[in-house]
């Protein structure tokens, strides 16, 4: 009897756990995002700690423990510190960002570096590229807007065939962008200890960040031109036979839907299916998504997520552990807070930590790299949103692993 008692017991149990799974994968069918089946949903930020994107409480999310470190401070210059990226090479930490006078992407603007042993105690800052063409401190036109100067603009370190490449555009520096810009290679000459102008990568082009590999090991970067508010946004595949040797694939809605900004984008977990977001400079406080199941020849229809943005700069990674992390604005009025968000398969995040805070739309411009159990994240800093430092945030992965979400719950 009491045998037969617990046998039934089981059945049921067994039954309820059978129902419930098959109804929560019913329930991530019909809703959740898919690249190949439903890559139109909004879905990418869920959880029982808030009820509106544009309304969350930041005070009650989770603090990320970290140690915060200055790389480069213009502050008594008056200058610009911006375009902040970081790469692990050769034994060291190298920072490069865009160097110049008062305000961002001014005639004379230059790009600069630093290096450290730890991440945490960093060179001195030196050039990286020389002053543009004609637009030295000499120049009538420095510190200036004006298409008769010239501006470098950081884009990004590049390990490629075991080289360092520093990625930076050159144009005039009117307005975004100039008719002739360039994306330029600077490479490191280990021998002199100095960078080298080595070769034009594409004609009439920013990147965003620079090339990752595909799954099959072609090179994809996004790609902006110089008229890309009416062009749109591309990506850019190849660089494999050569370094100046691409194809040019458009996003389709990018300019006519969206002002597509700043795009980004990473491998899923299946190891073929990417996904990229987009920033709005349509002001529509979220960021945008698209999926591309062909290597990134085209992309979906781009779609406007729930997940809330600042219209700025963002970055992240796939971290070794198999989680994604995603650093943005998400406070989508100004850039005063930086915040990390997780996600287990890259597409739809449920905890968001509190990273940075700063002055009124002073902080922003991050990009992580992930180096022995810790992340790094760079970011721009400055009073006012003046973007006048160039600051680096120390994480312990595991440390990420021990913040738990509140709970409306809990906290009412």
């Amino acid at each position: 009897m009491i045998k037969n008692l617990i046998t039934g017991l089981l059945a049921i149990t067994l039954l309820i756990v059978v129902i419930f799974t098959v109804t929560g994968c019913q329930e991530k069918i019909e809703n959740y995002p898919d690249p190949s089946s439903n890559d139109q949903s909004p879905v990418m930020l869920v959880g029982d700690w808030f009820e509106d994107p544009h309304n969350i409480d930041f005070d009650a999310l989770p603090r990320v423990p970290k140690e915060s470190i200055v790389v480069s401070d213009v502050t008594p210059q008056d200058g610009v510190n911006q375009h902040n990226y970081l790469i692990h090479y050769d034994g060291l930490f190298w920072a490069m960002w865009s160097d110049g006078p008062s305000i961002e992407d001014k005639v004379g603007q230059v790009v600069k570096y630093a290096t450290s042993e730890d991440g945490r105690t960093w060179s001195e800052p030196l050039m990286l590229t020389p002053y543009p063409p004609d637009s030295g401190p000499e120049s009538l036109h420095y510190n200036t807007r004006t298409e008769d100067g010239f501006r470098y603009i950081a884009r990004g370190f590049w390990e490629r065939d075991g080289e360092l490449l520093a990625l930076v555009t050159l144009d005039e520096a009117a307005g975004f962008f100039g008719p002739s810009l360039q994306l330029r290679a600077f490479r490191w000459n280990k021998a002199n200890r100095s960078w080298e102008d080595y070769i034009l990568v594409h004609d009439n082009t920013i990147n965003n960040f620079p090339p990752k590999q595909l799954p099959g090991g072609e090179w994809l970067m996004s790609r902006r031109a110089y008229d890309y508010t009416k062009s749109g946004v591309h990506f850019l595949v190849g660089g494999t036979k050569a370094i100046d040797q691409w194809e040019s694939f458009p996003v389709f809605g990018s300019a006519s839907q969206l002002s597509a900004e700043e795009p980004y984008w990473w491998v899923l977990p299946d190891g073929k299916s990417l996904m990229a977001l987009f920033r709005d400079n349509n002001r529509s406080g979220y960021l945008y998504r698209s999926f591309s199941i062909d290597n990134g020849r085209t992309w979906s229809h781009p779609v406007q997520t729930d997940f809330p943005d600042a219209r700025s700069k963002f970055h992240g990674l796939r971290m070794s552990n198999g989680q994604y992390v995603l650093v943005n604005n998400s406070y989508y009025e100004n850039r005063k807070w930086l915040t990390l968000s997780v996600s287990d398969d890259g597409m739809v995040f449920d905890k968001m930590f509190f990273l940075v805070e700063g002055d009124f739309d002073g902080v922003d411009y991050p990009h992580v790299m992930e180096h022995e159990g810790y992340l790094y994240v760079a970011h721009s800093g400055g009073k006012g949103g003046r973007k006048q430092s160039v600051e680096v945030e120390r994480i312990q992965i595991s440390d990420l692993e021990n913040l738990e979400m509140p709970s409306r719950n809990k906290r009412h």
